[in-house]
């Protein structure tokens, strides 16, 4: 090569990303975009990495994130002052430091777009709750969702699907009705504008007002729209307890019925009535691939997930939106109701409670009452002399609806089962929002490569990364990501897979992983020596 090029990358093992076995190689990085080097190759380089005896790899891409309104639009100062704003800023940081380069939010059907400009003021309470960084502005659409990025604070790169159930608030409300004719068209002209501007899929959360109050049909009207873009239906199924296999097969025919591939978000088999579950639900996708569905998944390394407060309680309680939910609380014969739903369950709902219990819940981020966070519904209630449901409702009135929990419901075996899979993927399903929130947003990728695959064997090395990297892109398109080749677009991970680990845990769920030395993000170095260098590098994706 003639001139010196920008950076250059000596003396690893390239991981390439496509589950081929290492080899030595080095790298060049001029204008963003990779050259593949025999080892030892004389370049002049701005600056050097000297990796020998670590690996290089793509940049991790993480599939299922929650971090839509990190380097949003808000309408105000985050909540908390200098210290929250801090707080989030480290969030901001977390994945960065584990390698990761990309990010694909707008998963379990919450999105920052689209909607008809009238609905866009109905949207923000939702929005808020959802992502607990103060109060965000909505989007009309693709365009102006990557308009309002802030490109001072995106550490990352950042595609995003859409969010069925803030394309149907963003046409309807939050009724708990199905659609009118004219309402549908709506939600699928706004859908089909989102895709052809570089959404990257649609996705569904169908245990969440107001997604869960679609039917099938529904759901396969839009996932044909996304089927022409050649996008993805990305789905949290309605079930991922005692009726997963109910609610996979109910995902299986709209990917059928729609031509759509099928991505499976996070799966799992939670709650002691599913344990054991993914014996049964991995085949029966294997199955459904051998016989022609372009089905996928994604998971998470841990046996506890996350997700808002109010999910655990039956959803006619969030028919209407956050303001109804709200005004309900109070009531007691409201909670009276709440219990008796619990304890009986209501058909077609996943009772997360009824599955597992209060015990098993802790509470991640709550704004203005940080003694709660950390520590279980069950020993809060107890401590109060309350019921448990009624600390629930007296929480999420006096922080506004805002708060998040950890759910303490998988089992190893099945999460163990799960990332050995072909068919999955890796996704933190991270939520960032300040307090104690899961240690997943900040340690999955290492855990993954320390833990399971190093220290557990479960994965050899080159098929982890793979999973990280290389099936991803592929899946929703990244072009130009995922994989190491002549060409591709400088986003890279050096580290030492003798020494990388996860270190976050959840009391204290922002610690650094150990064995990142340096990430590369369009072509920059993010991170020096697994400490920040300040570069925010990162850009909206769009995918066509």
């Amino acid at each position: 090569m003639g001139s010196p090029v920008e950076l250059l990358l000596r003396g690893g093992t390239l991981v390439d990303g496509t589950g081929a076995p290492g080899r030595p190689a080095d790298l060049a990085v001029a204008d963003g975009r990779i050259t593949v080097l025999p080892p030892g190759s004389a370049v002049a380089a701005a600056e050097t990495v000297d990796a020998t005896g670590q690996i290089v790899t793509p940049g991790f891409i993480d599939v299922h994130t929650h971090s839509d309104a990190l380097a949003a639009p808000h309408g105000g100062a985050p909540p908390g002052g200098p210290e929250a704003a801090e707080a989030i800023e480290q969030l901001r940081l977390a994945p960065l430091l584990q390698g990761v380069t990309t990010e694909i939010s707008g998963n379990c059907g919450t999105s920052l777009f689209p909607a008809l400009p009238e609905r866009l003021p109905d949207l923000a309470a939702h929005l808020r709750v959802t992502f607990g960084t103060g109060p965000v502005q909505p989007a009309e659409d693709f365009d102006a969702f990557a308009a309002g990025q802030r490109p001072e604070l995106r550490r990352t790169h950042l595609a995003s699907l859409v969010g069925h159930g803030t394309l149907r608030a963003g046409v309807m409300g939050f009724a708990a009705r199905p659609p009118r004719p004219e309402e549908l068209a709506a939600m699928c002209a706004l859908l089909d504008r989102a895709l052809a501007q570089g959404a990257a899929g649609l996705s569904t959360g169908l245990i969440y007002p107001p997604g869960t109050y679609a039917d099938t049909d529904e759901i396969v009207a839009l996932a044909r729209v996304a089927a022409r873009h050649g996008k993805p239906y990305v789905t949290h199924l309605r079930d991922e307890m005692s009726q997963v296999e109910t609610a996979l097969e109910e995902a299986l025919e709209i990917a059928v019925r729609s031509g759509a591939p099928l991505q499976v978000s996070h799966h799992k088999t939670a709650g002691r009535h599913a344990w054991g579950a993914t014996l049964r639900t991995l085949p029966r996708l294997e199955q459904a691939r051998a016989d022609g569905v372009d089905v996928l998944c994604d998971v998470y390394p841990y046996t506890a997930g996350s997700t808002v407060l109010h999910a655990m309680l039956p959803p006619w309680t969030s028919d209407g939106g956050v303001a109804a939910l709200l005004e309900r609380l109070p009531r007691p014969e409201v909670r009276d109701r709440i219990r008796a739903d619990i304890a009986g369950g209501v058909n077609g709902w996943e009772n997360t409670i009824g599955n597992g219990g209060w015990d098993l819940i802790a509470v991640a981020a709550a704004p203005g009452h940080p003694e709660a966070e950390g520590r279980r519904i069950a020993d809060l209630a107890a401590e109060r002399g309350l019921d448990p449901v009624d600390y629930v409702c007296d929480l999420l009135l006096a922080a506004r609806g805002e708060v998040t929990i950890i759910s303490h419901s998988m089992r190893e075996d099945d999460v163990r089962r799960v990332l050995a899979s072909p068919l999955s993927m890796i996704g933190s399903d991270g939520v960032p929002k300040p307090g104690r929130p899961h240690p997943r947003w900040a340690g999955s990728f290492a855990r993954v490569l320390g833990h399971y695959g190093r220290d557990q064997r479960l994965l050899p090395l080159e098929r982890a990364v793979h999973k990280m990297t290389g099936l991803p892109a592929g899946r929703f398109g990244l072009s130009g990501r995922g994989v190491i080749r002549d060409g591709a677009l400088a986003d890279l991970v050096v580290l030492d897979p003798a020494a990388v680990r996860d270190t976050a845990t959840f009391d204290h769920p922002l610690r650094a992983p150990e064995g990142v030395d340096t990430v590369v993000v369009a072509g920059r170095v993010a991170v020096r020596h697994g400490r920040p260098t300040g570069v925010r590098a990162g850009a909206v994706v769009r995918v066509r």
